[in-house]
């Protein structure tokens, strides 16, 4: 039903007028196009268009480069109060959580997912291993298991050990699964109320999973 529900608010959101940035492609055909539409375009030359928009299949903002060199594409930008307004949607279609760290701050954070790093903040993103929306545990005296976040209510962390009670009631623990023999470290990413929409990155919020303490899904 949740799901439904994203579906058909995400059609009836397209089915607006347009707002944002907006990419256009001119076909094989001659005819132009919208190739994308909601978005906020981060950086366009003679060689490539750059945006960022909200994916709905995975749940989070992701950044998309094109290439000038294929087919012709044209730009239409919007004014900065848009680009702030189409961030706000966003926000209403991720995931969103309250967070609390081992400090005991507590931050409210929108389009939630997880990413890996090499260990210690040291060097870019792992593109080799994918971001997700879910936690990998090897369940203590069971086995391995994938939790999505729209089945979690609540993940409790002490360093790589999670406590995680689920929305039907049930509670498992165990031990996160890195899903790379690399060095790496998983971080908690999204965005928070202090969002750029003129920022290069999709989120604003970036910790290291063991320095949180408590993650409560809404």
């Amino acid at each position: 039903m949740r799901a439904s529900w994203l579906i058909c608010s995400c059609l009836a959101l397209l089915a607006q007028p347009l707002f944002c940035d907006t990419i256009f492609q001119t076909n094989s055909q001659g005819k132009e196009i919208v190739l994308q539409r909601d978005a906020i375009v981060i950086q366009q030359d003679f060689a490539y268009v750059v945006y960022k928009h909200f994916d709905l299949k995975d749940r989070r903002v992701k950044v998309v480069s094109l290439n000038r060199g294929s087919l012709p594409f044209r730009v239409q930008i919007s004014e900065a109060g848009e680009r702030a307004q189409i961030v706000q949607t966003w926000k209403r279609f991720g995931y969103k959580a309250t967070i609390t760290d081992q400090a005991g701050k507590i931050t409210h954070v929108y389009d939630l997912y997880l990413d890996f790093y090499p260990p210690g903040g040291r060097g870019s993103l792992l593109e080799s291993v994918p971001a997700r929306t879910s936690f990998p545990i090897q369940i203590d005296n069971l086995g391995p298991d994938e939790f999505e976040f729209d089945k979690i209510d609540r993940v409790e962390i002490q360093g790589d050990r999670l406590n995680v009670t689920l929305r039907e009631g049930k509670s498992v623990a165990g031990k996160f699964i890195m899903p790379t023999t690399q060095p790496a470290e998983v971080r908690v990413l999204g965005i928070t109320e202090k969002y750029d929409p003129a920022s290069r990155d999709v989120f604003d919020f970036s910790v290291p999973l063991p320095q949180l303490k408590i993650i409560s899904f809404e």
